[in-house]
């Protein structure tokens, strides 16, 4: 696959965000976990207990300059069926893994059923709608693709994971669709790349909070 088969079947990205944080996408753009405990400056035992292992619960950060950040639970993670389908990493490294990316739905339906989870429905979140080419021409030598979820491993056979699983757009297999795509780090430009910002609850959308333009 390359940028222009990307961007062609697949032109909208979307991230599920915190209800109330547009306002902080937009001065600082969409962080990873690392990037936020970076720039929230989180060290020592507290940032090993979010970044390198399973979070049951939201976590909250703050920073006398930035304020407070939520960062989302991991509950979709099962570590018993997370150590039998990892090969080639430990779970520490796995987690880090995946806090050291942002991560963008390539299908609104598989976000949809995300904001639907028991874990998620009870509460709004907000829904961003990126462009592709847009951010495909930004960040195409920092972007890696998934042919799975690899935040879950709630599927009764989960796909295996480990360091071959996030692929370049190029190094991704001809034939295989594209479930996940991941930014490594950040999106500082995400604000001029995002077409709309809604709110949602569950499955239901309730209001938009931005449009671009």
């Amino acid at each position: 696959m390359d940028v222009g088969q990307l961007a062609s079947r697949y032109p909208v990205l979307y991230h599920m965000a915190e209800d109330g944080s547009w306002e902080g996408i937009q001065r600082l753009g969409l962080l990873s976990t690392s990037a936020l405990l970076d720039r929230f400056e989180v060290a020592g035992e507290r940032r090993r207990q979010i970044e390198s292992a399973r979070r049951a619960e939201i976590e909250a950060i703050e920073h006398p300059e930035h304020g407070r950040a939520l960062i989302r639970d991991n509950k979709p993670m099962q570590e018993s069926v997370l150590g039998r389908c990892l090969t080639g990493m430990t779970p520490r490294e796995w987690y880090e893994t995946l806090n050291r990316r942002v991560f963008l739905w390539v299908d609104g339906r598989r976000l949809l059923k995300l904001l639907g989870a028991s874990a998620y429905r009870a509460r709004p979140h907000l829904v961003l709608e990126l462009d592709t080419a847009g951010l495909l021409l930004r960040y195409e030598n920092d972007v890696t693709l998934s042919a799975s979820v690899m935040g879950a491993t709630f599927a009764m056979n989960p796909a295996p994971r480990g360091p071959g699983t996030f692929r370049s757009i190029g190094d991704h297999p001809r034939g295989k669709a594209v479930v996940e795509l991941a930014v490594d780090y950040a999106v500082p430009e995400a604000a001029d790349l995002t077409l709309r910002v809604s709110r949602w609850r569950g499955g239901e959308g309730l209001e938009e909070v931005w449009r671009k333009g």
